[in-house]
């Protein structure tokens, strides 16, 4: 698999937010939304054998391991890549930005997926038949760059039918949006969704392997 990077930190967003993570960052992605704060993936990378990176997991003894990118569902390994991580017992989670087939990942591991606002530039990507395979195990993610993103985000909340245990999530995107007012919005709305920062951006700034 080509990999850009592979280090422990914390876990700057999700559920898992706050936790010691051990992140696989693999290298590639087939969209350019216009926030990205993780174009330095988009290429180059290292190869490794999958034996080399479940060796190195296991050197970072973390019990989270967040599987990220780019794209990690670009590669075909990643599907393999998740379903040893489980078996070997970590608590899995998987980024993936929402415009690739989430059925084939093994659904021990969280799948995080994201849907993409207007704004982002690539809402045309999203791959709205994969909301029928999440589970109460996984979440969704809403990175919101303006009040306009933030109304779309609302309607299609509404038309979503979600399994109970699916977390919701509304995030700023940084620089972009004021989080009080994001804050208020949701309050006014009673939103059942939860907000989120991006902690690491907060402790590190953009710094990669951070």
């Amino acid at each position: 698999m080509r990999i850009t990077e592979i280090f422990c930190s914390l876990q700057g967003e999700a559920r898992e937010a706050g936790a010691v993570t051990t992140f696989i960052r693999l290298t590639g992605c087939p969209l350019r939304c216009r926030y990205c704060d993780t174009s330095y993936a988009f290429t180059g990378g290292q190869w490794w054998p999958l034996a080399e990176i479940l060796a190195e997991v296991e050197t970072l003894a973390a019990e989270y391991v967040c599987v990220t990118g780019g794209e990690p569902l670009a590669q075909p390994n990643a599907i393999p890549l998740i379903r040893q991580l489980c078996d070997a017992g970590y608590r899995v989670s998987v980024e993936t930005a929402g415009a690739l087939d989430i059925r084939p990942v093994d659904t021990r591991a969280s799948r995080v997926v994201d849907i993409k606002t207007p704004e982002s530039g690539e809402s045309a990507r999203n791959r709205w038949d994969n909301m029928p395979a999440l589970t109460g195990h996984d979440q969704l993610k809403f990175v919101l760059c303006s009040r306009s993103d933030y109304d779309w985000a609302v309607e299609q909340l509404a038309a979503l039918r979600l399994p109970p245990g699916c977390t919701v999530w509304f995030s700023p995107s940084h620089g972009e949006i004021d989080p009080t007012q994001l804050a208020d919005w949701i309050v006014a709305d009673r939103l059942p969704v939860r907000m989120q920062l991006q902690l690491h951006k907060q402790l590190w700034a953009d710094a990669p392997g951070r």
